[in-house]
Order: C-alpha cells, then structure tokens, then sequence
C-alpha cells in the first residue's frame, strides 16, 4: 500500500500531468526513494494509482536501469559498459570494485551497504571510464580514485 506521504507526492506530480500514466517513471521514482527498490506490490499498488496494469507499469520499470526490482544495497555503484568505457578499462574498474567489495557484477554486500550493477551508457563518454554512485557521476576512474570514493562512503556509514 502507498504511504500518504508517497500518494501526495504522485498525487502532486499528477496534476501537472496530462493523463495518470504520464507519471508512472515520476511515481516509481518516488517510491524507490521512500523504500530503496520497486518490489512486485509497489507495481501493483503504483499501478491502480496510476489507473495502469501491473504489466504496463513493469514494462516501464524494467526499461529504466535507474528503478531497482530488487533490494539494493544503501550505496548503488553502477559501472558504464558502452564501448568508451569500455575501451578505456571499465572493466579494470569493475574488477576492482568486485575484489575491493567482495560481490560480482549485480551482488550486493552482505551487509547490505554496496550494490555493484553494470549499466549500459551513462553518456560520459568525454570522462570514461566513468560510474555513477548514489546519482553522482564520477569520471576519468582509476584505482586510486575508487579507494578514494569508497573510503568517503565508508566514513558516511555509522
């Protein structure tokens, strides 16, 4: 069941909208805010919100690499794959965030702090390789810069 807090949220961005569906990324992003991920019952209440289907909403949900159908970890590093990342050693980078995490591609640690996910293009090609971790993009990755970004969300922790 939405909160009253997420209704009123979907509810504000609604209004400026021409139809209930035209909200649907807006309404998955607000809840994912609230709860972390978009679990199979978030769908489905989003969806009778929005006046939707279940599958209608999923099939926007599961286009969208940015909404989580699955818990993630309190941290979302999320690796650029394109072909400039790429050839400028994404996957050094994601070796590295693997081995210094303990999780493969996809894997969330067991304390539930880091999610480490491939992405298809962040559109920072001019600074690959490149990763965006909690929404923020970081570029021009190297070792030293991960020990770096990882060290700042340790010390974020409790």
């Amino acid at each position: 069941m939405l909160s009253d807090t997420e209704r009123q949220e979907i509810d504000s961005e609604i209004r400026h909208a021409p139809a209930k569906s035209a909200v649907a990324i807006d309404a998955l992003k607000i809840v994912q805010r609230e709860r972390g991920w978009i679990s199979g019952d978030a769908i489905k209440d989003i969806a009778r919100h929005l006046e939707m289907t279940p599958d209608e909403l999923d099939g926007v949900a599961t286009f969208y690499n940015r909404i989580f159908r699955k818990p993630v970890g309190r941290h979302v590093i999320e690796v650029c794959d394109s072909i400039s990342c790429w050839v400028m050693g994404s996957d050094s980078i994601k070796d590295i965030l693997a081995r210094r995490l303990g999780v493969g591609e996809g894997g969330t640690t067991p304390d539930g702090r880091f999610t480490l996910l491939p992405v298809d293009c962040l559109g920072a090609c001019h600074r690959a390789p490149a990763a965006v971790v909690d929404g923020e993009l970081h570029g021009e990755l190297d070792e030293a810069k991960l020990d770096e970004m990882l060290g700042e969300l340790r010390a974020k922790e409790p």
